[in-house]
């Protein structure tokens, strides 16, 4: 494992022809696969959405996770596609402080209102991580996917 820490400056970074090898080769732990698609499939996908905005999630150099949205800024719309942290990188806090970055900067568009994701319901998925940032079920599924919805108090 790389020499990081929780004190590790946390960036969410474009990926580039040098670093998408390593942004591909993270992986989730064991119990996750199966809720997350692999890093390399997304990367695919967002080539062919004009509306994906995709990162790699940083700690201070070392790349530890992936997250990917699709948005429509002019009409306030996001949503979360992806979201990944590296099984050796899990409960540092860096997908916390990342999540935090990207919900930043999507309150900046004064038409944000809300931000969804969809999740599998099973030992492994995320639901109480983001239930600590105030998402919440809308009662929808999808796909066998549950739709969590966290709104902005304007």
């Amino acid at each position: 494992m790389a020499n990081v820490s929780q004190a590790s400056k946390v960036s969410l970074r474009r990926i580039t022809s040098k670093t998408v090898r390593n942004i591909c080769e993270l992986t989730v732990s064991d119990t996750q696969r199966g809720l997350v698609t692999a890093n390399a499939i997304s990367i695919a996908e967002a080539s062919f959405y004009k509306n994906a905005w995709f990162r790699a999630i940083y700690a201070d150099d070392t790349p530890v996770g992936f997250i990917m949205l699709h948005e429509v800024p002019k009409y306030g719309k996001y949503d979360l596609w992806r979201f990944m942290i590296d099984s050796k990188y899990q409960h540092l806090g860096y997908g916390r402080r990342a999540l935090e970055m990207v919900i930043l900067r999507i309150k900046e568009n004064p038409k944000a209102n809300a931000i969804t994701l969809s999740l599998v319901r099973r030992e492994g998925s995320a639901e109480f991580f983001y239930g600590k940032f105030g998402f919440e079920f809308t009662g929808k599924i999808e796909h066998d996917q549950h739709i969590m919805r966290l709104s902005f108090k304007k």
